[in-house]
């Protein structure tokens, strides 16, 4: 016990060295805020956010927030270098404009940015835009001022540009792989997104985060195990589609895993994009272009789900296209020699689902375990693995081993409707004279037991000794933390 004392309070004593009394930003002196433009202001002039970065250099930095009713027109960048008693300080200020499409009373939602790895967040503003200021001009003292209206009688007056919206042939589309499964077969949905290379000016994704939750509510089914594939960037891929060229956009994939025979509903799921109206007659130096808005559907699905062929084990086999893999960790045996054997599961199924029966015990052998192992993989719109059985076992008697009626699983290939059973192969003979099974005891010519049965401290200890320990550490990590603390608050200062 005198030895546990002695570990712990070194180990205690080492994480006081090592621990860092303050943790360091990675730009040590970066500042970073957020200034939003004037609030009110006439249509024709712009709204602006920016972002002012003092004391590192710029690396990166997250995208300005989208604003309903404007359209973003283009960034601009200062840099501002400041020389004070010989120390030299700079300021990046990145500005994004935003144009408005009409006047009216708009609302900027509080958002965040993160700029070299600095968090900054705005609280966003409430924003007034005015009609555009009219421009009278001043005429030269002692002149007549022209008549009213002159300019528009010989120039006529400006129209107004008129937008129209352009025909798109984009769609969205709930495609599953099969429109029939067994029960606990996998069924792979995906939600594709397809426009043509033509409409990629015209359309543009709005607010594809929060809309994706409500999607997900709509897909999810509640007599299904769900697999979901991880979520990556929404990026076009180029497709066939009726032999037109297409780019393709993967919204939501999943693998679905029918418990029951009940089938599987997928509603209408809308998808509300950006479309933008296109200038009649397009002029130069404007945008001629104005933001609106559509909503796209997915058809309704049924899947039909099919019940197993009967079979006394219906209702706890696999359901896969799955292949069997064996290892054993010797290739001669002996009586009283452990050895290990991994029964190795691999191929395309619902992995968390598969299990090995009770194993029927043979004489004469003790078998340990399992310890499970499970790796899985998602890609292309399959979901497969492996899963590891891994046993220990001890035989007592020599003689063959009949691993065949010890290690089997009963399983069913939804591709050829069938049950299968993956059986072992393998039939280790046993050498050596019968050896009782005898409970563990450790072996007195071991090294390792000489050497632990003579610094063993037999001194009888407290029953409270453990608390004791507990309260010692309990200390201890108070003052490393009070320590960690104070270096923090050295280095923030």
């Amino acid at each position: 016990m005198q030895s546990l004392f002695r570990f712990i309070s070194g180990l205690l004593l080492f994480l006081l060295v090592a621990l860092p009394l303050g943790a360091q930003p990675a730009n040590p002196g970066a500042e970073a805020e957020i200034v939003l433009g004037p609030a009110a202001f006439a249509i024709s002039e712009y709204f602006t956010i920016s972002f002012q970065l003092r004391g590192a250099p710029l690396e990166r930095y997250s995208a300005f927030p989208e604003i309903e009713s404007f359209k973003k027109s283009g960034k601009s960048s200062t840099t501002t270098t400041r020389i004070v008693n010989g120390a030299r300080s700079t300021e990046l200020t990145i500005t994004q404009r935003y144009a408005a499409y009409e006047e009216g009373e708009f609302q900027v939602k509080p958002f965040v940015m993160t700029i070299n790895g600095l968090t900054v967040r705005s609280a966003g503003t409430k924003l007034k835009v005015g009609p555009q200021a009219a421009v009278v001009p001043v005429p030269p003292a002692g002149t007549t001022p022209p008549a009213i209206g002159l300019l528009d009688q010989l120039f006529g007056k400006p129209k107004p540009q008129n937008f129209v919206e352009p025909k798109d042939e984009a769609f969205l589309a709930l495609i599953p792989d099969k429109t029939r499964a067994y029960v606990g077969e996998g069924v792979h949905i995906g939600l594709y997104f397809y426009l043509t290379p033509q409409d990629q000016g015209i359309l543009d994704f709005y607010n594809f985060a929060d809309q994706l939750q409500n999607i997900i509510r709509l897909l999810r089914q509640r007599t299904v195990w769900e697999e979901t594939f991880d979520e990556q960037e929404i990026v076009p891929e180029n497709v066939q589609v009726g032999g037109k060229p297409f780019l393709r956009y993967r919204l939501y994939e999943a693998e679905l895993y029918p418990l029951n025979a009940q089938p599987l509903t997928f509603p209408v799921v809308p998808l509300r994009m950006v479309k933008y109206r296109v200038a009649k007659k397009p002029e130069a130096g404007l945008d001629n272009r104005m933001e609106g808005y559509k909503t796209y559907f997915t058809a309704p699905i049924n899947i039909t789900v099919l019940p197993l062929p009967p079979h006394p084990l219906r209702d706890e086999v696999p359901v896969g296209d799955y292949r069997l893999r064996e290892s054993i960790s010797r290739t001669s045996f002996r009586t009283g020699q452990t050895f290990a054997y991994s029964f190795i599961v691999e191929g395309e199924g619902n992995l968390s689902a598969l299990n090995m029966p009770p194993l029927t015990p043979l004489a004469g052998l003790e078998v340990y375990g399992p310890n499970i192992e499970q790796s899985t993989t998602r890609q292309s719109g399959r979901v497969g693995g492996r899963k590891s059985f891994q046993f220990r076992l001890v035989a007592r008697r020599p003689g063959p081993l009949a691993f065949d009626s010890l290690f089997s699983l009963v399983v069913f290939n939804p591709t050829t409707a069938r049950y299968d059973t993956l059986r072992s192969e393998l039939h280790p003979l046993v050498q050596g004279p019968v050896r009782e099974a005898l409970q563990f005891r450790p072996d007195p010519t071991d090294p390792f037991y000489q050497q632990a049965l003579r610094e063993a401290d037999n001194t009888p200890q407290k029953i409270s000794v453990y608390q004791d320990v507990r309260r010692y550490a309990n200390v201890l990590l108070l003052v490393l933390l009070a320590g960690a603390a104070v270096g923090w608050w050295r280095a923030k200062g």
